[in-house]
């Protein structure tokens, strides 16, 4: 992950085909190492492929992908009812939330 994250890097910063040279000095100035052969490897597998081509199609695979543990599901909508019986019931307002006392701890923040 962070040898492509070079590389995006890399071409974010106007470079559209990064060399390995590349994606070291902007992995060193992050202080990271890279793995040896990762970045032979990335670059062999992008030769002659768009880096923007790939991601959309990776995007695409993933769209048919269940994501997991995002929480829970918002409720549907309530259906349009039977025929306009009476007024709509109107929501009831909120109390207006009690504004607590400061105590005094003896110290200020600001001090």
């Amino acid at each position: 992950m962070r040898v492509i994250a070079a590389y995006l890097l890399a071409q974010l910063g106007g470079n559209e085909s990064p060399t390995a040279d590349d994606l070291k000095n902007i992995m060193g100035a992050a202080g990271v190492e890279p793995e040896d052969g990762s970045i032979e490897k990335l670059l062999g597998e992008l030769e002659g492929k768009d880096v923007a081509d790939l991601i959309a199609e990776g995007l695409g695979k993933m769209a048919g992908v269940a994501g997991g543990g995002g929480g829970a599901a918002a409720p549907a909508a309530g259906g349009g009812g039977g025929g306009g019986g009476g007024a709509a019931a109107a929501a009831p307002e909120p109390e207006p939330e009690e504004e607590e006392e400061e105590e005094d701890m003896g110290f200020d923040l600001f001090d």
